[in-house]
């Protein structure tokens, strides 16, 4: 007899002399359990529940939680006929089992059975303990007998499904389904659940990615030994690799949260994954260490579907790709164009049809060009932002304020960076600092009508912002975007800008329909130039792809508010038809009374004005309620209840501005 047979016989005559059975309840009773409730990997679901990231324990070890109820029935009962037919029944060990071994064992002179129960080798892989000596074997019934005790057959079954080896470093039943099928284990073939039994008992020697023969025929005689026939298909040939998507999301949540076991997002795994691969894609084609970042969100209710920072988690071809570019901040180009024309609507200093003049300005010390070095000469503000020019939005900019801007895009929830202490007229073509996710709210907002509207990738309840930009001025805006002609071979009716910033450090796309919203961003984390990129070449493409991805059709946009005015030049108010030239020899009118901030009574209002070119307009939330007007005292009747924004436009088309409340 080996050295093995007689401990494996001496540790089953213990048990079968034992002690006396007071002396054993009690010896039973004094078993300190070894922790049942251990670490299992931390993990990443998108909206359906689908697993997007693993995180590893201890050692790098993969164990992911096994739900209750989770594992297919056939790879249980599998599992208890072949290694414990008896596991419904014992107290933990069976004796019968286990004497039976010991008599093969000696007649054999080689271990023909085991007698180790599914109880027993649950002890043992709680503790991580062998089997090679009389004290461990001995050890492991005692903690089989405790478990018995104080767990029930399922919760008994559930820790050796949790803990079983299954190869490497996968531990659990549902780490090697997805390690070995890539599937979760609540439906398996028989072939499938047969080689997750027959796994755990030589997890190496059997690894189906090294020992095929060995894996198959494990597999096989699990089959025969229930009855089944074996079968022809093969074994998996290697380990899929577990889900590693929206890694720098997931990185995130793990350093906001570190102990929590669960990361439940609004991304949707499958467009996640199809847009993962058209960034890869895209970025494949572009200069050495370009990156792309795209995001995803359904403007209806503020849900990220889909957040991409980067082509690749790596550092690889020196794009930093550990850089989520989607917080990154960055010189937005002529992104930002649309909120200008959108303010500039709103408080009555335009209409798409108003004529500018694009000639060569000086802004004091401030001269912007085009992009191209062209001037158009008369062109309306449809025309304008259709073409993207700089010298109607720096003018809007000038009238409206570069404050009014920075507080309007803050209003929106982006958090924008300024190089300097306050802003200047070049924030209108960029001179600020804008995330992609900033850009994904300002852009969320105008398809929304002006509607604030906070995005987020964590499942929660979105309660409606506050009104930002009079619906029918953000109407107006879509109304223009969605005229731009798109990259060829793609769909039109998307309301869509693109942005490149000075000197080519980066390139945007941002467009919505009437559901969704997509952003993309282009460039070098580093800041440094991609010379010949362009918004308009580069980003726009994915842009239309990715919607391309999200579905086959377009969302219709909102139909116009009921107080737009849809009319052509000729037709508006006169200050409305064409944008007034700068002058310093007029200046431009303030409204005395009331002034900004103003609460006031239900009574008859009265505007008092100084300075401007005559006539004047006044706008009542961006509605025109007298025209033509040569008198600075003027009348406009009750107010409220509430706010209101008052705007006075001269006929040089400067404005003063008020926004009041009145109360009873």
């Amino acid at each position: 007899m080996n050295g093995h047979r007689a401990l494996f016989a001496l540790a089953a005559c213990l048990v079968a002399v034992g002690l006396a059975r007071d002396a054993w309840d009690g010896w039973v009773e004094r078993t300190q359990l070894p922790p049942t409730l251990t670490e299992t990997s931390a993990e990443m679901r998108d909206r359906n529940g689908t697993v997007m990231r693993v995180f590893g324990v201890e050692d790098g070890r993969i164990r992911l939680a096994v739900p209750q109820g989770g594992v297919d029935p056939t790879l249980t009962n599998m599992l208890i006929a072949y290694e414990d037919k008896r596991f419904r029944t014992h107290n933990g060990v069976d004796l019968r089992a286990m004497g039976r071994a010991v008599g093969q064992a000696l007649w054999s002179g080689r271990v023909v059975s085991g007698g180790s129960t599914l109880t027993m080798q649950a002890a043992r892989l709680l503790e991580n303990s062998g089997t090679g000596s009389v004290r461990g074997k001995i050890r492991q019934m005692r903690v089989a007998w405790a478990l018995e005790r104080r767990l029930s057959k399922d919760d008994i079954l559930h820790l050796y499904l949790q803990h079983a080896p299954y190869g490497g470093r996968i531990e659990g039943v549902r780490s090697a389904s997805f390690v070995w099928f890539g599937k979760e284990p609540g439906r398996l073939s028989p072939a499938e659940a047969a080689l997750l039994v027959a796994l755990p008992q030589a997890p190496e020697a059997r690894r189906p990615d090294r020992h095929p023969k060995a894996a198959r025929a494990a597999r096989d005689r699990v089959l025969a030994r229930i009855g089944l026939d074996t079968v022809t298909a093969p074994v998996p040939h290697a380990m899929r690799p577990l889900p590693r998507l929206a890694p720098h999301l997931a990185d995130t949540r793990r350093v906001d949260d570190p102990l929590a076991a669960r990361f439940d997002t609004t991304l949707d795994a499958d467009l996640q994954a199809q847009i993962e691969a058209l960034v890869r894609t895209h970025a494949a084609a572009q200069p050495e260490g370009v990156s792309v970042a795209v995001m995803v969100a359904d403007h209806q209710n503020g849900e990220i579907i889909a957040r991409v920072g980067a082509p690749h988690y790596t550092d690889a071809a020196g794009a930093l790709g550990f850089v989520d570019m989607t917080w990154a901040k960055r010189s937005p180009g002529s992104t930002l164009k649309p909120v200008i024309y959108a303010l500039a609507f709103d408080r009555g200093l335009a209409h798409p049809e108003t004529i500018f003049t694009d000639q060569p300005t000086r802004f004091g010390r401030y001269a912007p060009q085009n992009f191209d070095g062209y001037f158009r000469g008369d062109v309306t503000a449809r025309e304008a932002l259709t073409l993207s020019l700089n010298i109607p939005p720096v003018a809007l900019t000038d009238a409206l304020g570069p404050e009014r801007l920075m507080a309007t895009l803050r209003r929106f929830g982006a958090k924008p960076v300024l190089p300097g202490a306050a802003p200047g007229l070049a924030v209108a073509l960029g001179g600020v600092g804008l995330s992609l996710e900033d850009m994904m709210m300002i852009y969320a907002g105008l398809a929304q009508l002006g509607n604030e509207l906070t995005l987020t990738d964590v499942p929660m309840d979105i309660s409606p912002g506050g009104q930002i930009i009079v619906p029918r001025a953000a109407w107006h805006v879509g109304d223009i975007l969605r005229g731009i002609a798109p990259p060829a071979d793609a769909r039109a009716g998307l309301a869509y800008k693109t942005g490149t910033s000075y000197g080519h450090r980066d390139a945007w796309a941002l467009g919505y329909d009437g559901q969704h919203v997509i952003g993309v961003w282009m460039g070098r984390p580093d800041g440094t130039p991609v010379p010949g990129a362009f918004g308009g070449d580069h980003a726009a493409p994915i842009l239309f792809e990715a919607f391309g991805r999200l579905k086959p059709t377009y969302a219709p946009p909102p139909p116009p508010p009921p107080d737009t005015l849809i009319m052509t030049t000729a037709d508006l108010p006169p200050n409305l038809r064409r944008f007034g030239a700068r002058s310093g020899d007029q200046a431009a009118p303030r409204l005395v009374f009331p002034p900004d901030g103003a609460v006031l009574g239900q009574a008859e209002t009265y505007l008092k004005v100084e300075g401007g070119t005559l006539p004047l307009t006044v706008l009542l939330n961006g509605s025109p309620v007298a025209t033509g007007l040569r008198d600075r005292l003027v009348e406009i009747g009750q107010l409220g209840p509430g706010f209101a924004r008052i705007a006075v436009v001269d006929a040089a088309g400067k404005s003063a501005h008020a926004e009041v409340e009145a109360r009873p």
